[in-house]
């Protein structure tokens, strides 16, 4: 990828290791890195305008998330996520949001439901005009993180913190599946936002199962069961 191409200005403030991982992760969800692309260190690293030890520690950070594949001898590449990637992250993102809504009834504040309505409504009001596939999965990430942060549980949002970028990368493809996606993603919002506010605890869980389970329907069909990884 030609470097004018790339869309990074140079990382300001915060560790400068963390903040090439903010705008490595966003350019690789934005899609001006493709599945496979090599992610040379010198060349990112003459982008950013910064040496190659944070460029080593941010893609060894999107590795842990999932994001980059580091292989030996050969250099960091976009990963490119199988059918087993997404049965794991979706079983896996189940069972952290079933605990999610769970203490998310418990201790969400008036506050933290208008920041999620306000979402809904985001959604609902993009309906006419078109929803971009980026700001469907943008919207439904912002969602879901207030869910987690509405918790008051550290260690839980954390996890959602490293799962939420490859959640992102499947948000898209769903996106690009399924053309109704957009009226559904505000119904099942707004369903599970209404079981949350009302503290009933069986209909959230149920309603996120269907939520969780219409998600990875919609993923799956562009993933043949054999498709694998370009973790090998």
């Amino acid at each position: 990828m030609p470097s004018e191409e790339l869309a990074l200005s140079p990382p300001v403030n915060r560790s400068l290791a963390d903040e090439v991982v903010v705008r490595l992760r966003k350019a690789i969800l934005s899609g001006q890195f493709e599945p496979d692309e090599r992610l040379g260190e010198q060349f990112l690293a003459e982008t950013l305008e910064v040496s190659r030890g944070p460029i080593r520690e941010a893609l060894n950070q999107l590795e842990r998330e999932g994001l980059v594949i580091i292989r030996r001898n050969r250099g960091a590449f976009v990963a490119r996520l199988s059918r087993e990637d997404v049965d794991e992250v979706y079983s896996l993102r189940l069972a952290l949001e079933k605990l999610a809504v769970r203490l998310a009834i418990q201790n969400a504040t008036l506050t933290d439901f208008d920041e999620m309505q306000a979402i809904i409504d985001t959604m609902a009001s993009y309906l006419e005009r078109g929803l971009t596939e980026q700001e469907g999965a943008e919207l439904d990430v912002q969602f879901h993180d207030i869910v987690y942060r509405s918790t008051g549980h550290k260690r839980l949002y954390g996890f959602w913190e490293n799962l939420r970028p490859q959640i992102h990368i499947f948000l898209l493809s769903r996106a690009a599946a399924d053309s109704d996606f957009r009226q559904y993603a505000v119904e099942s919002h707004q369903a599970l936002l209404d079981a949350i506010r009302d503290k009933d605890e069986a209909r959230a869980i149920a309603t996120l199962e269907d939520h969780i389970r219409g998600a990875y329907d919609r993923v799956i069909k562009i993933y043949s069961p054999t498709s694998k990884s370009n973790s090998a």
